[in-house]
């Protein structure tokens, strides 16, 4: 396993803790000089917050873990492609690399619904997809796949 699917398979981990407190399956870490500074997971169903996915979760940890809002030298994991909201708080905290598994094709800010890396900003990280891409999808499919079910089996009740 290199690096990144290392890293990445912490935030799969904590993608499945969100799943089972029934949030979409959706972690993320933040990482720097090999040390994992930030974890978070999406929360936006338990809290009520629009703003609560994972990436910004790990990107507020993370600037309250090293004191300040530039996050310098880190990486973000992501177990799904970063939306608009979280990829202009990349933008804005200047992480540097950005690395995420599954592909948003409804929301994703990194090139598939369009890409914010096109867009001559102040800053613009480096970006790599497909990170243990299979079992990022699989989490996000089995979980909508049981929430359907289970909407399904409530209405026949």
């Amino acid at each position: 396993m290199n690096t990144d699917e290392l890293y990445m398979a912490e935030a799969i981990s904590l993608a499945k803790q969100a799943a089972e407190m029934d949030e979409v399956p959706v972690g993320a870490v933040i990482v720097r000089d090999g040390e994992i500074i930030a974890r978070a997971y999406n929360t936006r169903e338990g809290t009520r917050c629009a703003t609560h996915h994972a990436e910004l979760l790990a990107i507020e940890e993370a600037c309250r873990v090293l004191g300040g809002w530039r996050l310098i030298g880190a990486t973000l994991y992501v177990t799904m492609e970063p939306c608009a909201m979280c990829a202009g708080a990349i933008v804005n905290a200047r992480i540097p690399r950005v690395v995420y598994g599954t592909r948003d094709l409804r929301f994703g800010a990194y090139g598939s619904l369009f890409d914010l890396t096109k867009i001559p900003l102040n800053h613009v990280p480096e970006v790599k997809g497909g990170v243990l891409e299979e079992q990022t999808r699989a989490l996000l499919s089995d979980y909508f796949k049981e929430k359907r079910k289970r909407n399904k089996e409530q209405k026949a009740l």
